[in-house]
């Protein structure tokens, strides 16, 4: 059987709500799954699994975990039953290994809605087994990029590398009320994101600490860092989708082929 070779995702997972209203991103994500080869396996690097050493998701049936308070009651019934991928999450683990990497396998991992959110739109039948892999606190940018160069050799066994962040992630500024323009600081911010993954110059990206505003848009780093693991994926970047929810909630999607 030929595997198909498929791309690595930086997908902005947004607000929980997005589940029950997904805006202009559902549909983005439901086309692009769409026009993607079907994957034999996912994996995903959340924002919200952050953890002391590299973990991976190892449980055969993980939980569907509703890791946010205050939502809707609908939101809490909902459940994302897709497989987990133990032998999957090994091969990674090898592979780590021969790169002088150390991962662990965890079989307790419950999936967090860094990974479902998207998942939801993208595969709502959820049969596509899934692993998920940590953020490791002490990871600088740089070595979140060769994690992803390093895992990128999965993309060839027709599995999809998704790095599930937000471009933009300030939520003492978000507004609750339709309408509500985007400031000049969110929007400058994932313009010039765009613009230097357009032009190929990733290490601007990279050294983070000098891209304009970004503690306004990131306080902490957690939702840009699966970014730089989604640019070690691939070299050719193609922008898929940009743009915002609730003001200054970027929801942007990036493919790195």
């Amino acid at each position: 059987m030929h595997l198909q070779t498929l791309p690595g995702l930086f997908i902005s997972h947004g607000s929980p709500m997005l589940a029950l209203n997904p805006e202009q991103v559902g549909p983005a994500l439901a086309r692009l799954s769409l026009n993607l080869p079907r994957p034999q396996a996912i994996i995903v690097m959340s924002a919200h699994w952050e953890s002391e050493a590299l973990e991976l998701s190892h449980a055969i049936r993980p939980e569907t975990w509703h890791d946010f308070r205050g939502f809707p009651e609908e939101l809490y019934q909902i459940r994302y039953p897709a497989p987990g991928h133990p032998e999957l999450a090994e091969s990674i683990i090898q592979r780590l290994a021969e790169a002088e990497i150390t991962a662990h396998a965890n079989s307790t991992r419950p999936r967090d809605h860094g990974v479902w959110m998207p998942l939801l739109h993208m595969y709502p039948e959820a049969d596509i087994p899934v692993v998920e892999i940590s953020i490791p606190h002490h990871f600088s940018a740089d070595q979140l990029y060769q994690l992803g160069q390093c895992l990128a050799y999965f993309r060839e066994q027709q599995i999809l590398i998704i790095g599930s962040g937000s471009i933009t992630h300030n939520l003492a500024e978000l507004s609750w009320s339709r309408d509500t323009p985007t400031p000049v600081w969110a929007a400058t911010f994932s313009q010039q994101i765009i613009s230097a993954l357009k032009n190929g110059d990733y290490d601007k990206v990279l050294q983070w600490q000098t891209l304009p505003y970004i503690k306004q848009n990131h306080p902490s780093l957690e939702h840009l860092a699966p970014l730089f693991f989604s640019m070690g994926t691939g070299s050719r970047f193609s922008l898929v989708h940009s743009s915002f929810s609730m003001g200054a909630l970027g929801m942007d999607i990036y493919r790195f082929d």
